[in-house]
């Protein structure tokens, strides 16, 4: 018989704490269905408030997340002291890239390099619905 120990706690991070923590990083991921399946990928974005915007090239992302139900995930983990925290953003995206009022154009201002090769003239928003996040905090 096996026994299994939890060395860890899991804590709820606040609304507040979440935003702090994806404003903290570049590098997250974006989950949506497309073709009647869930897809992930990762991309560099910015934060505006709890507003994520991300660029693209025309393809699946473009093609699908727009105007659809989203999740955008970040996480950072410490595989050695087994600690870590993870933020999830549930909304909806918009695409923004040719939209004329002050936030969209406000918000093609943000500083996103992309890692990607591509020139990636298409930008995508995600409006939160929900924000929520817990941390792993090693006993």
């Amino acid at each position: 018989m096996s026994v299994f120990y939890n060395r860890s706690d899991l804590v709820e991070i606040g609304v507040d704490e979440c935003v702090r923590l994806v404003q903290s990083r570049r590098v997250g991921r974006l989950g949506f269905v497309a073709d009647g399946q869930p897809l992930i990928f990762p991309v560099n974005y910015a934060v505006d408030g709890e507003t994520i915007v991300f660029r693209t090239d025309p393809g699946t992302k473009l093609d699908s997340a727009p105007l659809t139900k989203v999740a955008f995930e970040v996480d950072d983990i410490d595989e050695a002291n087994g600690e870590g925290w993870d933020v999830l953003i549930q909304g909806h995206a918009d695409d923004i890239t040719e939209t004329i009022d002050e936030r969209s154009e406000f918000l093609r201002g943000s500083p996103v390099e992309p890692f990607a090769p591509g020139l990636k003239w298409h930008w995508i928003r995600v409006v939160p619905t929900v924000i929520s996040g817990r941390r792993i905090v090693a006993r």
